[in-house]
């Protein structure tokens, strides 16, 4: 796996949207100037659409946002990369996580325990799969110090989600020069306030009541008075870069800034689950370089 730089594209639709329309909108993507195309999972079969999307494009990465390592094992895991790059080129990012303890204990309370622990032996698991998954191939959703660490120490580094460019700097610090830095950044291509803060908060409403999110926003200074309600002026605006393509360019200009190597946006829209005219509208902005 190269170096991975520029600005992706992070998009449920991809992942869940209809397979012949995602892979048509991942090759315009890839033919804009999209670096890497950046696809959820929250089990299933994830590997069909990497491998649909890879066999779509050309030259972008695709990467997994994050894969969920309670729903697949790394057998399978480590595997699917061989397939998947032996026929289509080297790539294919995984990047692993550990969800979130109300999401995962849902279906089978007390499934979730010891996230770090669950995700060190997952990566034992790749390490001594068949054919290994090898470090360079693989980053890690990371919030807190600890997963941080364990992205610098045993993947090739860190897919923060759901943050600010003043994550992005602590991310940078806690791994180091050389590790990869690849922030998510959510983003609302209009000028309107309300309308932005009504996408905003329509996105952000299930993370609120996720600890993981919550608990690295306060490490960041958030309080319970940005948590209340729909979230406060204030942390949508942080989390949600709104306005025009001048404008999201100088978030994704501030992550890099910050020491990210790479950004991918998630545009926000109540247009479906393929904005691809915005997609189309930010390109020049972000895909020149710099962004």
């Amino acid at each position: 796996m190269t170096q991975i730089t520029g600005t992706g594209i992070w998009s449920a639709g991809l992942r869940y949207g209809d397979r012949a329309e995602a892979a048509e909108a991942s090759a315009e993507l890839d033919e804009l100037g999209y670096s890497a195309l950046w696809v959820p999972d929250i089990g299933g079969d994830v590997f069909s659409v990497v491998e649909s999307l890879m066999a779509a494009t050309r030259t972008a990465t695709i990467a997994t946002g994050i894969l969920n390592l309670w729903m697949h094992s790394p057998e399978e895991t480590a595997d699917a990369h061989r397939r998947i790059t032996t026929a289509h080129g080297d790539r294919f990012l995984v990047g692993i996580g550990v969800s979130h303890r109300p999401l995962i204990d849902a279906g089978e309370p007390g499934r979730y325990r010891r996230p770090l622990a669950a995700m060190a032996a997952f990566l034992d698991g790749l390490d001594s799969a068949a054919t290994p998954l090898a470090t360079s191939s693989r980053v890690l959703a990371a919030l807190g110090p600890k997963m941080l660490q364990l992205g610098r120490d045993r993947a090739a580094g860190v897919h923060p989600y759901n943050v600010t460019p003043e994550h992005t700097a602590v991310a940078r610090e806690a791994v180091g020069p050389t590790k990869l830095v690849l922030p998510e950044q959510a983003v609302a291509v209009t000028t309107d306030p309300e309308r932005a803060r009504k996408l905003g908060r329509d996105h952000l409403a299930t993370y609120m009541g996720l600890p993981n999110y919550t608990n690295n926003l306060r490490r960041l200074g958030f309080t319970d008075a940005d948590f209340a309600g729909a979230g406060s002026d204030r942390l949508v605006d942080a989390l949600v870069a709104w306005g025009d393509d001048a404008a999201i360019a100088a978030r994704v200009r501030q992550h890099r800034d910050a020491g990210a190597d790479h950004v991918c946006i998630q545009v926000l829209s109540d247009e479906g689950p393929f904005p691809r005219q915005a997609w189309r509208e930010l390109a020049p902005a972000l895909t020149s370089s710099p962004a």
